[in-house]
Formats: C-alpha cells, sequence, structure tokens
C-alpha cells in the first residue's frame, strides 16, 4: 500500500504512466504468520525483467520501480544489471530518501528501530488511506532492539504482533510530509533517467 501511495503522487506531479502494483514480492521475513505469500527472489527477478522487456518491445526503455517494502533484496541487483550500458531504471526510493523524508516530516523514531508498520508506515497511511489504519495503532509500539538473525529467524523472532517500531508516534501531517518529500526527490532520479 505503501508504494501505491507513492506511485500515485509521484503520476500527479510528474509525466509518468503508472503500472499496477506486483502485489506478491519477497515476503519470507514475514512467512511464518498466517496469510503471507512470497515469492522467490528468482521468481520476482524474472517478472521485472519481463515487466521491462515488454514495454521495451513498446518502446518504452526507462522503468522505475517503486518499492517499499525491506524484503525485496534483488530490485538493487536487477537496477545494477539493467544500467550496465546507460540509466534505464532506477530503484526509488532508496535508503537515503527515506532518510531525507523522515527528517523533512520530523519523524521521532529512526530507521532501523522503525522497520515495520511503525512511524512513518502508519503515518502515510493516515495521511493517504486512513481507512486502513486500525484501531490500536496508537499502543502497539514495540522496540526490538538488534535484530542479528533477522534473515535467519524472520520477523517472529523479534515481534509477537508484526510491529517494530513506534506507531503511537504516527499523525497524517507527518504522512504528509513524508510522501512530499520523496515526491520532490524523484526529481533527481528522473533527471538521470531523462539525461
Amino acid at each position: 500500500m505503501q508504494a501505491c501511495v507513492i506511485v500515485r503522487e509521484l503520476a500527479a506531479a510528474y509525466p509518468v504512466l503508472p503500472l499496477p502494483p506486483i502485489t506478491i514480492a519477497c515476503s519470507h521475513e514475514h512467512g511464518t504468520w498466517p496469510g503471507t505469500v512470497s515469492i522467490s527472489a528468482r521468481t520476482l527477478h524474472l517478472v521485472i525483467t519481463d515487466i521491462a522487456q515488454s514495454l521495451e518491445a513498446q518502446g518504452i526503455r526507462k522503468l522505475v520501480l517503486v518499492n517499499a517494502h525491506g524484503g525485496n533484496y534483488v530490485l538493487s541487483n536487477i537496477v545494477q544489471e539493467a544500467n550496465l550500458a546507460e540509466p534505464r531504471m532506477s530503484l526509488f526510493p532508496q535508503g537515503r530518501e527515506w532518510q531525507r523524508a523522515r527528517d523533512r516530516a520530523s519523524l521521532v523514531s529512526d530507521m532501523h528501530g522503525d522497520m515495520h508498520a511503525g512511524e512513518i508506515e502508519t503515518s502515510i497511511l493516515l495521511h493517504a488511506e486512513p481507512s486502513l489504519v486500525q484501531p490500536g495503532y496508537e499502543t502497539a509500539d514495540h522496540d526490538s532492539g538488534e535484530r542479528p538473525f533477522l534473515l535467519m529467524e524472520g520477523m517472529r523472532a523479534y515481534t509477537d504482533s508484526g510491529v517494530i517500531g513506534f506507531p503511537s508516534y504516527a499523525t497524517a501531517g507527518k504522512g504528509k510530509a513524508v510522501v512530499a518529500s520523496l515526491v520532490e526527490q524523484f526529481s533527481l532520479h528522473l533527471g538521470i533517467l531523462n539525461g
């Protein structure tokens, strides 16, 4: 949902063609929660490259992958591979854009502590899709501390609820500022792609 909000705002601000979201990706770290469905990194790689090839056959040679899920590590590799000869693909937002957005919105939490369903994600939804935020988020904070074996043990080792972060700090105003910052920063990616 976070990525859909960002894409909607980017499409309103820039001459880009939004594509439908890929709603099942690499969520293996959440795999012990019922209802979590994942595809392999290999499959996600194939889906993205197939989409890029399909667009290229229509004369569209540039593609931006808007990602708001930390488990999709393979997207960085896909973008690197696509850009061997020239800038053709971008991954947005990246860590630096998220950090700038956090700073602009004066978020209380930091990126490490606010990993999942915390201040930033809840703020974005309170701003753009408040009906998706369930009651109780105000008391759902969870500080998991360090997560040295997240890749081996998954999220369940560090949270019972799925929350790693501080949703109680979330506000619609912060969400609006986060999204506005991301939209503004996107111009740099577009500039390089159109360079």
